[in-house]
């Protein structure tokens, strides 16, 4: 593991970690139907922003190696293209949870 990948660690721990000090802060009763709002809110945002992360990590290294395959092999032009569209799903469940919760 490299330095600047613990950094980008060490800040999503960071950020996570602050994010559930604020949560957990909130002095509002379970019942109160503004505060499972505001909950349920946060858990769409968190499962959105981590999809888009998680995606945008893997989707730059397979498009490096969909450009390589294709530069050595034009004829394989679909199987990256393909390759490449497929991390985007992730997102959309991360997407379709904003809409379930």
């Amino acid at each position: 593991m490299n330095k600047r990948n613990k950094i980008r660690g060490m800040g999503m721990l960071m950020t996570l970690s602050s994010l559930v000090m604020i949560v957990g802060s909130v002095q509002a009763e379970a019942d109160n139907e503004s505060t499972v709002a505001a909950y349920k809110n946060i858990a769409a945002g968190i499962a959105l922003g981590l999809t888009g992360i998680g995606t945008g990590m893997s989707q730059g290294q397979i498009g490096a190696a969909a450009v390589g395959m294709i530069a050595e092999d034009s004829s394989k032009f679909v199987n990256g293209l393909i390759f490449t569209a497929l991390p985007e799903t992730i997102v959309l469940f991360g997407f379709l949870s904003i809409f379930l919760l």
